[in-house]
């Protein structure tokens, strides 16, 4: 046993050295191209699959073999690691850095979770509701890691509403006072007061752009299993509130372009590859999720309800003057924290301002259906993208002073100075620079595979699939990149199906849309595990949830997404982007089908 343990201790040594060895008989056997890319593929892929070597290090494997194998120069593979992604990845961070450093995301949950009101079953939707339009602009991370903890302080503030409560009455019914219920009163409220829960979102950097980003191997606090819960409603409650919380950052994420990492590699990776295709934009991508996320949302919360809260759905519409104990003590922890805040200050107000130019300029660029901004520069067609405006406005926060000059001195002199919304530090830790260099080596990789001819001999091998009905192809490549991504990153996931798939397409004669679309959205559904993703493993550290809450709940979120996806696409998807031609923009159909050396 203890040979055993030792081995498992240098597993990742292990993978690092055996991965490249058991693998070298390919390009020494093989000596073409294509099996030399193969090689390189295959390595980069174990590597990001098992994280023996952090994500962001294996993505510079490709700058270091592709040149040693001549399939590219090292000049053209460095180009490939820095590409108009980063540039909307920058912009994006600036907006939310000052959005979570001046705490306007926190003013913006909170005041939807009181528009919609304090009943459980209300109050998780609105909590999904606020989750979900906060992760559609920043980090599912930071959002996750923002809102559970209100979340917690609502449900801690119900459990003592509730033992009150109780108290009242079994001190009604004897006329005296119930020692052990006192007892056990003191005891939740000194559970209440400990700040373990707490300590345990600390791991995480609330400010990062790029949640599905962390390692999937990640070490998760085990949860507190000797919680005290006055009943098992109560509970199963508190596992209602938290996973909505978990899997709604994570479905927000997907209604924009910028809302996760896996919709940006996909825009990149897809602009790359077929760049007379300028379909996809922030506008037309928004036109297409935001009602799949709408769907997947609601249903989500039907789901969830009904495990964790039953089907009773009428206790949500009666009269609003009957409010229980656990409402009112609801209302009141939110409307505390939000009186908190303050009034809206003027780095709020101008944070706003920019944040809503920012949306607007992305969604007026080019519509589609109207001119946009861009056509006002006809002679430089295309030249503009997302990123553009993304910059335009993201370097305003750190020319705009966030408060008035003051006077300060430097020994005998005294000058005006200012700070502005922003600091360049505050940006850097902000700033996923693993994520860009993870995506940076997505890029290298596929244009490897273009070069090296990898991919049309991909193409020509996958051609047999085109026998089968096309919806058969999706739903079986969605649901592997489903299965993958519970156990893989998501960022690592999507780099490592999109060169496969594009071909794909390409090979059996359909919209390379029509299956990269899909994949790329069930990519982020990531809900089965707490490793699964960051928002999974900052609810379960918070003790209330076990790995078998999360496994039967994620399974039925699972399915819902995957099939509100394959509806969307089918039903708006396909007159939105013409999905059932095969497009002028990418490679004629006959070209893909060559044989490889």
């Amino acid at each position: 046993m203890g040979f055993f343990t030792k081995l498992w201790a240098f597993r990742k040594i292990l993978i690092i050295v055996l991965t490249p060895l058991l693998l070298l008989p390919l390009p020494l056997l093989i000596d073409t191209k294509e099996a030399q890319c193969a090689y390189t593929l295959f390595v980069v892929a174990v590597y990001w699959l098992t994280e023996a070597i952090p994500l962001a290090v294996t993505a510079l494997i490709p700058a270091l073999m592709f040149p040693l194998f001549g399939i590219m120069k090292s000049k053209t593979v460095a180009s490939a690691y820095f590409k108009d992604f980063h540039l909307l990845l920058i912009g994006v961070v600036c907006l939310a850095t000052s959005i979570e450093k001046w705490n306007l995301h926190k003013r913006i949950a909170l005041r939807m979770v009181m528009l919609v009101g304090v009943n459980p079953g209300w109050l998780m939707l609105g909590f999904m509701i606020s989750s979900a339009f906060l992760s559609m602009w920043l980090s599912n991370t930071s959002t996750a890691a923002m809102v559970m903890p209100i979340v917690e302080a609502v449900i801690q503030q119900i459990l003592n509403a509730e033992a009150e409560v109780n108290a009242i009455q079994m001190k009604t019914m004897d006329g005296t006072s119930n020692l052990g219920l006192q007892l056990d009163e003191d005891e939740v409220k000194r559970e209440n007061n400990t700040e373990a829960v707490s300590n345990g979102v600390e791991h995480y950097t609330v400010c990062k752009i790029d949640p599905e980003d962390t390692s999937p191997q990640r070490s998760v606090p085990k949860p507190e299993m000797e919680r005290k819960y006055l009943s098992k409603k109560d509970h199963m409650m508190c596992k209602g509130m938290s996973l909505c919380i978990a899997y709604s950052c994570t479905i927000g994420g997907l209604s924009t372009i910028t809302g996760t990492s896996t919709n940006l590699i996909f825009a990149e990776h897809f602009n790359n590859r077929y760049p007379d295709c300028h379909c996809i934009n922030f506008g037309t991508w928004f036109v297409l999720t935001f009602p799949i996320t709408i769907i997947i949302l609601i249903l989500s919360w039907v789901w969830l309800h009904w495990l964790y809260l039953g089907f009773d759905f009428s206790s949500m519409f009666r009269c609003a003057k009957d409010k229980s104990e656990k409402e009112k003590a609801s209302a009141k922890i939110i409307e505390d924290e939000y009186k908190q805040l303050g009034s809206i200050s003027n780095q709020e107000l101008v944070t706003l301002v920019i944040f809503i130019l920012m949306a607007l300029l992305w969604f007026t660029r080019d519509p589609g259906f109207v001119p946009g901004w861009s056509s006002l520069f006809p002679q430089y067609k295309g030249y503009a993208t997302d990123s553009t405006a993304a910059l335009i406005l993201g370097l305003l926060f750190f020319i705009i002073p966030a408060n008035m000059p003051t006077n300060s001195s430097c020994g005998k002199k005294s000058y005006l100075s200012y700070t502005t919304l922003i600091t360049w530090k505050e940006f850097q830790s902000c700033m996923p620079w693993e994520i860009a260099l993870l995506v940076g080596g997505g890029f290298a990789l596929a244009q490897g595979t273009e070069d090296s001819g990898l991919s049309a001999w991909v193409g020509s091998k996958l051609t047999p699939l085109g026998s089968l009905p096309i919806w058969v192809t999706i739903a079986v490549s969605s649901l592997i990149v489903t299965s993958v991504t519970e156990v893989a990153s998501n960022p690592a996931t999507i780099t490592i199906f999109l060169p496969i798939l594009s071909p794909l397409a390409e090979a059996i004669g359909v919209n390379p849309l029509y299956i990269l679309i899909p994949t790329t959205l069930c990519t982020s559904f990531a809900f089965l595990l707490p490793v699964a993703n960051p928002p999974n493993a900052i609810v379960f550290t918070y003790g209330h949830l076990q790995v078998i809450d999360m496994v039967k709940a994620g399974l039925g979120v699972n399915i819902i997404g995957v099939l509100a996806v394959m509806l969307g696409v089918r039903v708006w998807g396909v007159p939105l982007f013409d999905l059932e031609t095969y497009p002028s923009w990418a490679p004629p159909h006959f070209i893909a089908n060559i044989t490889g050396p």
